[in-house]
């Protein structure tokens, strides 16, 4: 799908593999923090909807914007070292601008970090231990489809992004735990 909107053809779209998996395993973390500091706060689960989306398009948006700008100040520097005479570029060597990179930062962003809000846009019963599992669920299901592109075993990958994901998502509740009598 990304592949498309890039104008790219499924070959080549593997050079988007480092943006895809940055953007959505961020995505799927940050959102999870807020469910799990919310539920290890034991505040409103409405309060989960507010902060997760809200997290999830302001935080998106900063990564890519960061991406933007990382990708932007190593053309700068590319074309300083040219020096000033070279013809300017608008891709670095790997052939990705900027703006695409941006786009699919925060593209993965939003959609993988929808996963820890489902049950609880559903209003489904057990949401935190729902949204545990959904969260799960995303973090295995990008990494395994790592291996559309890569060589390595497809589980290899999906237990590597479970492992660290959930990893990152204890921590969350954990602190939100800890915290939660301060509220």
């Amino acid at each position: 799908m990304i592949a498309q909107l890039l104008g790219d053809d499924v070959e080549s779209s593997g050079r988007y593999l480092a943006e895809v998996i940055y953007g959505a395993n961020d995505g799927i973390v940050t959102t999870f923090a807020v469910v799990s500091g919310v539920a290890g706060a034991t505040l409103n689960p409405s309060i989960v909807l507010i902060l997760g989306v809200a997290n999830l398009f302001a935080d998106g948006f900063s990564m890519g914007m960061s991406n933007y700008l990382s990708r932007r100040s190593e053309l700068d520097y590319q074309r300083s070292v040219q020096g000033s005479g070279s013809d300017p570029q608008e891709e670095l060597a790997d052939g990705k601008s900027p703006g695409r990179t941006a786009f699919v930062t925060f593209l993965a962003f939003v959609v993988a970090g929808w996963a820890p809000l489902i049950p609880y846009i559903l209003e489904l019963d057990a949401t935190f231990p729902l949204s545990i599992a959904f969260t799960g669920f995303a973090f295995f299901a990008v990494g395994a489809s790592r291996s559309l592109v890569t060589r390595r075993r497809w589980y290899v990958n999906g237990v590597e992004m479970f492992v660290v994901g959930m990893a990152a998502a204890v921590v969350a509740y954990t602190v939100g735990n800890l915290l939660g009598g301060i509220a």
